[in-house]
């Protein structure tokens, strides 16, 4: 039995990090083709080090890499487990990919189609990383630890205006203004399709959990994904019998790590998935009155 949950947790490492390698494959096939050849810079420290690279010539894996270390140490530190060996990995394989294995050149020289198109296969890429558990580091890392110093600010509008600076910073840079409108085109086309591959358009998923194990279940949830649970109370009507249903409103890169807490402590759960648009609160953003 033991030899057997051994070869099944072997098989899931790997298909994981298989999984992450192929999406960070994707990213990198999306920079040399598409953004970094038409001076495209999507946000974060892809499009940072793309800036970077047109002034100095320092090549983009490496300025990734060397912005990237220092955070995830930094958030070792900070934020503890969510930082994992995943996410180191991630890091690094995406800037090699990008430096030592795809070549550079410009798929094509239209800047709206490069846009679209880089926007599409980062987002793809991106999804198939965050399905996989794994993470890239960069601004999500940089907002992350921002959030925790300062959880007055949502992760979400971090991201928003580290991301909204650094295409501001290309189009400075570039001189071209346009450059900057591209750049959110294509900042925008990658979130919708992360959206896509995560299963949903919404920034945010709600579960609701039927099991009976919610006890272990909401205390991992607490422990793990630093989430707030809150219990339900509910009767099966051909049973008649009262029971627990979570109600967990989550981020969608912590979508698949949820549903793997729950098909662990107990694989014969009722869960429904739904999408949320808009969530209130602590964690997420606050409400802001209209003058």
């Amino acid at each position: 039995m033991k030899k057997k949950y051994f070869s099944e947790k072997i098989i899931r490492i790997f298909v994981e990090y298989l999984g992450i390698t192929i999406g960070c494959a994707i990213m990198a096939i999306s920079i040399n083709l598409f953004s970094a050849p038409n001076k495209i810079a999507p946000g974060g420290i892809s499009g940072l080090a793309t800036v970077i690279y047109y002034v100095t010539k320092l090549p983009i894996g490496i300025t990734m890499l060397i912005f990237n270390l220092p955070l995830f140490i930094l958030s070792i530190k900070i934020l503890g487990k969510s930082a994992s060996t995943k996410t180191l990995y991630g890091t690094i394989v995406l800037s090699v990919f990008i430096d030592y294995v795809f070549e550079s050149f410009s798929f094509t020289k239209d800047l709206l189609l490069a846009s679209l198109f880089g926007g599409i296969v980062l987002g793809i890429g991106l999804g198939l990383v965050f399905r996989f558990g794994g993470t890239t580091g960069g601004t999500e890392l940089a907002a992350a630890i921002i959030n925790k110093i300062i959880p007055q600010f949502t992760i979400g509008s971090i991201l928003m205006v580290i991301d909204f600076i650094v295409v501001i910073v290309a189009g400075i840079v570039f001189e071209q203004p346009e450059i900057t409108l591209y750049s959110v085109i294509s900042l925008y086309v990658s979130i919708k399709m992360l959206d896509f591959i995560q299963e949903g358009l919404g920034y945010a998923k709600a579960f609701y959990i039927i099991s009976d194990y919610s006890e272990e279940i909401s205390n991992q949830i607490l422990q793990e994904l630093d989430r707030g649970v809150t219990a339900l109370q509910g009767q099966g009507m051909y049973t008649k019998e009262e029971r627990k249903v979570l109600l967990v409103v989550v981020h969608r890169s912590q979508m698949n790590k949820l549903k793997e807490i729950v098909h662990k402590i107990d694989s014969k759960a009722f869960v429904i998935l739904g999408e949320v648009h808009e969530v209130l609160g602590e964690g997420f953003k606050e409400y802001i009155k209209n003058s």
